[in-house]
């Protein structure tokens, strides 16, 4: 990425290549910003306000973050390049459990987006989900069939939520559900915003079976809500970078869990 005459007569290119910066580091000073693009820190301001606006960063004094917290998610552009190797693993895994002939709803957690691309092949299945990127992969499937749930779509999450989304999960009854939360930690799952843990609950009473799909960054966090404690869930998959202390605590919870290997490290 450079900075050039034209990026600074455009304050839109100029805030897609913020916003391409922000997403790639996670975390960025604005004086940095400002040195970087060559402009004042009342533009950069400007620009990460609009940002902010659009979901995309979030500010901090002195500085804007892509990275979550334990009040605010992080944009779906963020998380889709986040922990790649482990949410494979742990998706490759899950995918073990779905068989032909089963209704299988899925929430927006990217992870779930990684186990979708591995349900192509497997069918025939019913599978539901709000989550735009999945709708729009699974779309055409010839053993698929695709429950796409509505609502109000949401940028920051690229999915379908509010009330009409939680009315049409209460009508249904799938063999298999997968879900994703931000953290987990005391025996409990938990997400940052308030109309995603409502919908994440109703998703989960929907299944006979409940699926938790977690990389081992999430462990041992919290986050603003509880969503369901972890003996709701019939089964958490994590991948092989959860220490031994996570893993016990899982043990001391007595929550049935399973270890997804070749996840590592690597994001």
């Amino acid at each position: 990425m450079t900075t050039d005459s034209s990026a600074r007569r455009s304050p839109e290119r100029r805030r897609g290549d913020i916003a391409e910066l922000i997403l790639s580091q996670g975390t960025v000073t604005a004086a940095e910003l400002s040195a970087r693009f060559d402009v004042s820190l009342m533009t950069i301001h400007r620009d990460l306000d609009e940002l902010e606006r659009q979901g995309i960063v979030r500010k901090y004094r002195g500085g804007v973050t892509a990275q979550p917290s334990g009040v605010f998610e992080s944009n779906v552009a963020y998380r889709m390049k986040s922990m790649v190797a482990a949410k494979d693993a742990i998706a490759e895994q899950a995918a073990a459990l779905v068989e032909p002939g089963m209704a299988v709803m899925l929430d927006d957690s990217t992870t779930a987006l990684a186990l979708a691309r591995r349900l192509t092949g497997v069918g025939p299945l019913t599978v539901v989900t709000n989550f735009l990127p999945a709708i729009n992969l699974l779309a055409g499937e010839r053993d698929i069939r695709l429950m796409a749930l509505g609502g109000d779509h949401d940028p920051l999450h690229d999915s379908f939520l509010g009330v009409s989304c939680v009315d049409a999960i209460e009508a249904l009854n799938v063999d298999l559900c997968f879900v994703s939360t931000s953290a987990v930690s005391g025996g409990f799952a938990y997400h940052q915003e308030q109309h995603i843990v409502s919908v994440k609950r109703v998703m989960i009473r929907a299944a006979a079976r409940s699926v938790l799909l977690i990389d081992h960054t999430k462990l041992n966090r919290v986050a603003l809500h509880r969503v369901v404690p972890l003996s709701a869930l019939d089964l958490v998959i994590v991948d092989d970078g959860a220490d031994a202390g996570s893993l016990r605590e899982l043990d001391e919870q007595k929550v049935t869990y399973e270890v997804a290997r070749g996840g590592g490290d690597a994001e």
